[in-house]
């Protein structure tokens, strides 16, 4: 971040604003009278506060009339009893009875728990800050609520989060537990637990009750809800929005993901975990004894981006407990911290499987390849630098891949003249001159496919670094050149407007990415158009490949303006690289004499027809003679 420093003018500007200030502040300094009469109007505005507070007071209870309520004031008692039955005796404990916080934290966390609802109020990661150097809280203000809906046995319906519990801080070694007790008597009670360890984010919290057997109405469901609305942390509420997503394990270990682009709710059983993800941070719930049914909804609350700027998304689980002998007893484990697959994994709970590092074949190549390569060389060299070496290992090792492709293309340039020959042959006779086509790449030992082959091989190598870039903590909040954080979009130019799909500003890695992608497909785009055979009645290919090599870069420019900058410095140093490569390939490594020789030769040798190839030659000819038989008849 550029350090902001004061010149002389300036600090002569504040000096001079001083001045005036403490001059003006003297000259209206108010005399005698004055301030006695002001003394007497906030005497007189106290006391009218107390009388209204002590007329609007239903029943408030404080440690010096507990006592008296308890004892004598039986008409109040009443009234609580009607409200909330047989814990009426947790809300007169004056220590309970009010709405303060008890704070528990260590190295990394900082976490409040209110007495009203015993839940968490507050979660403050100490090691990161936001977009904006704030520092990062999951939970602040009311945007969290757990809460145990429950029946009793006297016909009442209530919610924990409107009640008072008693908290009680103790250490058990090293850690910390917090235990909050909503108490029908001293020994009647419901506790929500709470353990923290040193210098971790997951705490122990367990549910569970004593004594009440005969207060919960157990014919009656017990309903756990845990809602949730994800804070901003991001420059760009849409993209963090895009990566914020209710994801959740069950049956077994399946993984599977509410919308991440609309509205969604879906019911699960035998659920084990579920996190609230908020891109690089994440909420997690995960239950010892699974869940059996759970009721999961996401609502997406990015409408516009210049207008909802605090919330992604809201979400919500409503989880029926199961009572045992009248009691309930649930152990689980709640994570508040960064997403990020090192941390996660060392839980051995699978909850890494939340990061969406894509599906199938790709999330392996991440798992297995990209992650633990890309967490080596960050670990010895500077995040950018770790991005290049990285993108350079893979082209070096997919460069034999490019070789097939452009030697592939070299082919169908030196056949084309005969391939024209053919079509021009053959041109009233379709069959006999795909047949004679396919015979000559038979020969020749070439194929129009065998480009292609190449470039669908690199797709999954491509797709797996598209998603492991923007879902890289490591990346976050890391700066290289005029980047101040790879994990978001680079910023050289702010825009007084907004641009549809483009942003309000202007990054600079997506215009070198475009610049690099159009040289590269100007180069590979004019390869394919010379080996393109033109057959009569077919489409312009070398018009639409035209079309293409200024399309993409637009497009690239477009989409990635407010991408992580990480994934646009890949692609540029990506297209570098290979324009490298097949330079190299064509003036060094490739010799179009020698294949054509090739090609020549391998067409004076006999060649041997698969079984499949000889089948379908033998269908064409079969094709061939029906339709000349056909044609006799008619004339």
């Amino acid at each position: 971040m550029e350090e902001k420093k004061l010149d002389i003018n300036s600090i002569i500007g504040f000096l001079l604003i001083g001045g005036i200030l403490l001059f003006m502040l003297w000259q209206n300094q108010p005399t005698e009278e004055e301030l006695k009469a002001q003394e007497e109007a906030k005497q007189a505005q106290i006391e009218a506060e107390k009388k209204v507070e002590e007329a609007n007071d239903d029943f408030k209870v404080t440690p010096e009339n507990v006592t008296a309520i308890s004892a004598t004031d039986s008409v109040q008692l009443a009234n609580l009893q009607n409200k909330i039955g047989a814990f009426a005796y947790s809300a007169t404990l004056a220590s309970s009875n009010n709405e303060a916080e008890t704070v528990v934290e260590n190295d990394v966390l900082a976490i409040k728990v209110s007495n009203k609802g015993g839940y968490i109020s507050e979660v403050r990661l100490k090691s990161f800050v936001n977009y904006d150097s704030v520092p990062v809280y999951l939970i602040k203000d009311n945007n969290n609520i757990f809460n145990v809906n429950f029946g009793t046995t006297d016909n009442r319906t209530l919610n924990t989060r409107d009640l008072y519990f008693e908290p009680t801080l103790t250490k058990s070694g090293e850690n910390q537990v917090l235990s909050m007790k909503l108490k029908v008597s001293e020994n009647q009670y419901l506790e929500y637990r709470y353990e923290l360890k040193p210098n971790d984010y997951m705490l122990d919290f367990s549910l569970r009750s004593q004594g009440l057997s005969n207060v919960i109405n157990s014919s009656q469901e017990v309903k756990l809800d845990w809602k949730l609305k994800g804070y901003r942390h991001a420059k760009s509420i849409s993209y963090e929005n895009r990566y914020t997503r209710l994801t959740y394990e069950h049956d077994g270990g399946k993984i599977d993901k509410l919308s991440q682009a609309s509205d969604d709710e879906e019911v699960e059983g035998d659920v084990t975990w579920l996190s609230y993800r908020q891109h690089f941070f994440s909420s997690i719930l995960v239950t010892d004894t699974p869940f059996k049914s759970v009721s999961l909804t996401s609502k997406d609350l990015v409408q516009d981006e210049d207008v909802d700027t605090l919330y992604t998304k809201s979400y919500a689980a409503s989880i029926p407990l199961e009572v045992k002998g009248g009691e309930l007893n649930h152990s689980m484990n709640m994570y508040y911290g960064p997403t990020d697959s090192k941390i996660l994994k060392q839980y051995d709970k699978n909850l890494e499987e939340s990061i969406p590092f894509g599906w199938g074949i790709f999330g392996w190549i991440n798992k297995n390849l990209f992650i633990p390569l890309f967490a080596f060389l960050s670990g010895v060299f500077p995040y950018g630098i770790a991005i290049i070496i990285m993108t350079i290992i893979v082209r070096i090792v997919l460069s034999p891949v490019l070789y097939k492709s452009y030697l592939s293309q070299a082919k169908m340039r030196i056949l084309k003249p005969e391939i024209t020959e053919i079509n021009e042959k053959y041109k009233d006779n379709a069959m006999k001159r795909q047949q004679e086509t396919m015979a000559l790449y038979s020969k020749a030992g070439a194929s129009p496919m065998s480009g292609c082959l190449p470039a669908l091989l690199q797709l999954p190598v491509f797709y797996a670094l598209f998603m492991f870039f923007p879902t890289a903590f490591e990346l976050r909040q890391k700066s290289f050149l005029w980047a101040d954080d790879l994990s978001s979009y680079d910023v050289i130019a702010e825009l007084p407007f907004n641009i549809p799909i483009y942003g309000d500003h202007v990054s600079l890695f997506p215009i070198l990415a475009s610049i690099a992608i159009f040289f590269y497909m100007k180069m590979t785009t004019g390869q394919q158009v010379a080996s393109q055979p033109t057959q009569e009645g077919m489409p312009d290919m070398g018009k639409m490949m035209k079309y293409m090599i200024y399309f993409s870069p637009i497009m690239m420019l477009f989409f990635f303006n407010q991408y992580a900058s990480g994934l646009s410095l890949y692609y540029f140093i990506s297209n570098l690289i290979t324009i490298g490569i097949m330079l190299v390939i064509k003036n060094y490594i490739l010799d179009e004499d020698k294949i054509h020789a090739k090609i020549q030769e391998n067409k004076k040798k006999p060649k041997k027809q698969s079984r499949f190839q000889k089948k379908m030659s033998e269908m064409m000819e079969q094709a061939e003679a029906q339709k000349a038989a056909q044609q006799k008849r008619k004339k």
